[in-house]
C-alpha cells in the first residue's frame, strides 16, 4: 500500500499522541518481536516503536527489515523511534484521507 502525502500527514499528526507499545533491545529482531508487531499492527493498525543501538545505520537496517517483514508503511523516525502503519483490511481502524 502507498500512501499519499496527505495520508503520510495525516497518519503523522495522529503519531504525536501515542506511546511505544513495542520495544527492540539489544537482541534485536526475533520472531517474538515480530509476532508482537503484528498483534500490534492487526489491532491499532499505527504502531510507534523503540529501538535500542546507538549505531545508525544499524537502526536503518532495522527499520527497513520490520517494513519488510511485516509488510507495514514506515511513516516516520525520530532518532530512536519508529513509527509504522498496516491497514487492516478486515476492520480499519483510521480513517485515512482520500
Amino acid at each position: 500500500m502507498t500512501l499519499s502525502k496527505n495520508q503520510l500527514k495525516h497518519l503523522q499528526k495522529l503519531t504525536h499522541h501515542i506511546k511505544p507499545v513495542i520495544s527492540i533491545g539489544q537482541n534485536g529482531i526475533t520472531d517474538n518481536v515480530l509476532n508482537e508487531l503484528d498483534i500490534a499492527l492487526n489491532h491499532h493498525e499505527l504502531v510507534k516503536i523503540k529501538i535500542a543501538g546507538e549505531d545508525r545505520d544499524a537502526r536503518q537496517a532495522m527499520i527497513q527489515a520490520l517494513c519488510e517483514q511485516t509488510a507495514a508503511e514506515k511513516i516516520q523516525a525520530i532518532g530512536k523511534t519508529l513509527t509504522l502503519f498496516r491497514r487492516n483490511t478486515k476492520k480499519p481502524k483510521i480513517d485515512l484521507p482520500g
